[in-house]
């Protein structure tokens, strides 16, 4: 498929988006949404019947937008409140044992990629696991100390990515990152300010009287606004999306409006972008280059291996490997890497089978977690 996209392509991605949240209805064997929305990809794209082109400009635009919105819901989610020492230890400890599995493995296999792979085993994935506890009560000590290390994790592993990924030109990605960063922050005290002087209280109750949607509006702007700064430095858009998430969550964001983002987001640009990763992928390289399956295999090893060493610091090991669950940064870093060239052949297919064997196990795992917290 060469040219522009049409309304016809665009409703099959959405009626085939359908299968995943079909696929985590399930709560015998719940598999996360996003994982059928990969699935959908790689059946429609360059796995399977090639009937998605991922390098169409007009979907790969719309895919983008999808990751930025991802990104910034993610950031809604984080939260460090509970955040004990075990959490900070252990999300700590985790990042230092990642480090020799990760030149050990990059070693192994020539990919010159340790300090990528490093971030990853050292990622967690809140959005991956916690709707698989299907509403576990987290007030259980061990579970209660889960959560803020999975937040924290997830923070980190974020904003490092982009300065992993092309280590050749560190000080400019540094500059961009910081510059977003700072953007954020000036983001975060503008709407302090304007919701300690009532200024956001009646911007909602104006926009909720008349369906304006003003605050959904006003917060786009700021979002797009960030990830255009982070496009002409030449840096992800992810961290744009995240570090925006985050400031918004400070301040507060009402219910409304958080319904409105999740409904954007969930209901299509989410959709849009994992279809649009898995269509990229050609999971068929796996069998032009065996190597790659063993590597997939060591990248989900290494990061069980290095979450489960905190068995050490009194975690249950059924908890502590479920913190190893990876998705969201392995997908990021291959939709960030591969149209880049930054990757050797197979490896963006390694990297997406090691990330859905850490879930896989995770899944398993799910039950005698959810034991933990009676």
């Amino acid at each position: 498929m060469v040219g522009a996209m049409n309304f016809a392509e665009l409703a099959l991605i959405c009626l085939v988006a359908i299968v995943g949240p079909v696929l985590s209805v399930p709560r015998a064997f719940q598999v996360p949404v996003v994982v059928g929305e990969l699935a959908v990809g790689l059946l429609l794209g360059r796995t399977g019947f090639q009937v998605l082109d991922a390098s169409n400009p007009v979907l790969t635009f719309l895919a983008e937008i999808g990751f930025v919105l991802v990104m910034f819901v993610a950031g809604t989610s984080v939260s460090l409140r509970g955040a004990g020492v075990w959490s900070v230890v252990r999300a700590v400890a985790v990042g230092v044992v990642s480090v020799p599995l990760a030149v050990l493995v990059a070693h192994v296999f020539g990919t010159g990629h340790a300090a990528l792979y490093a971030v990853l085993f050292a990622s967690s994935s809140a959005a991956t696991i916690l709707p698989m506890l299907n509403g576990t009560p987290l007030k259980a000590k061990p579970l209660a100390e889960m959560v803020p290390q999975i937040a924290i994790a997830d923070t980190v592993s974020i904003v490092s990515l982009p300065l992993v990924l092309d280590q050749r030109d560190v000080p400019r990605a540094a500059t961009g990152a910081l510059l977003v960063i700072a953007g954020a922050v000036a983001a975060y005290w503008a709407l302090r300010w304007a919701r300690t002087k009532g200024v956001l209280k009646r911007v909602h109750d104006l926009s909720g009287d008349r369906g304006l949607a003003l605050e959904l509006r006003v917060l786009l702007t700021l979002l797009f606004a960030l990830a255009a700064i982070a496009q002409a430095m030449g840096i992800s858009t992810m961290l744009a999306g995240f570090v925006t998430g985050v400031a918004v969550s400070k301040v507060g964001q009402p219910r409304r409006v958080a319904k409105q983002f999740f409904a954007l987001t969930e209901g299509f640009f989410g959709p849009i972008f994992f279809v649009w990763v898995g269509a990229q992928l050609d999971l068929r390289s796996l069998g032009d280059h065996p190597q790659a399956i063993l590597l997939g295999v060591a990248l989900a090893v290494a990061p069980l291996i290095a979450h489960g060493a905190m068995v050490v610091t009194g975690q249950p090991l059924p908890i502590a490997l479920t913190t190893a669950a990876q998705m969201g940064v392995p997908v990021a870093a291959i939709a960030l890497s591969a149209p880049r060239g930054l990757l050797i052949p197979g490896e963006d297919a390694a990297m997406l089978l090691g990330a859905l064997l850490t879930v896989v196990t995770t899944t398993l795992l799910t039950g005698s977690v959810i034991k933990l917290a009676r």
